[in-house]
């Protein structure tokens, strides 16, 4: 479902650096792991389509997503990646199913009860009317899963998500992003420096500093 070969990049007066390649299928789950300036989260902004490589190819559900030029590839992005950044990035002016909408619009899909579904399902449909700014940490990191998910993504990518939160949080966290992959039949990438992960996801890779 998602492979990656020969993968190199480097920032403009930078050194060069390469990942190894990447095979997973769906309903697999793989951890990035790594110390800050590993590389980590560039590898996901790659794998997500939003960093092209200076060299290499990634592939999802057999499609060179890198051969998609503009439109295509953002349209091919919201409707088979679902991106879960480190820091959420949710519009602080709408309210949380407003932001859902919006993913729902940019992928050109409808609701069908997805949004209402996905909010109870992450405990957050108490909040669906509530304005982003007056969130917790945590109910606002829930809003950012769940848009990610709202459009069935067959690629699931998180950024550090449990770099801020204590041992029962963080592992509750994990535990609803591999209960989400499995739901969705998804393939599931974390990338982070928490070692505490290791615990949860079994297949995993170290890429070190460049």
């Amino acid at each position: 479902m998602l492979s990656t070969s020969s993968i190199e990049f480097s920032y403009e007066d930078g050194p060069p650096f390469s990942f190894p390649d990447i095979r997973l299928e769906r309903n697999e789950e793989l951890l990035i792991i790594g110390e800050s300036g590993s590389g980590k989260t560039t590898i996901l902004n790659i794998i997500g389509g939003l960093l092209k490589p200076k060299s290499g190819k990634v592939l999802i559900d057999n499609e060179d997503i890198y051969a998609l030029k503009g439109a295509q590839l953002d349209k091919f992005r919201g409707r088979n990646i679902g991106v879960i950044f480190q820091k959420p990035h949710i519009l602080s002016a709408l309210t949380v199913v407003e932001n859902l909408q919006v993913a729902n619009f940019f992928a050109n899909k409808s609701d069908n009860g997805v949004i209402d579904t996905s909010l109870r399902e992450l405990d957050i449909a108490h909040k669906k009317d509530a304005k982003v700014n007056t969130l917790s940490q945590g109910e606002a990191q829930r809003v950012s899963i769940a848009r990610a998910l709202v459009n069935h993504p067959k690629l699931i990518l998180a950024d550090e998500p449990t770099s801020s939160l204590d041992d029962k949080n963080a592992e509750a966290v994990i535990q609803l992003l591999k209960q989400q992959s499995k739901k969705l039949n998804a393939a599931l990438v974390v990338v982070t420096h928490d070692q505490r992960v290791k615990d949860h996801i079994q297949q995993h890779i170290t890429v070190g500093k460049f």
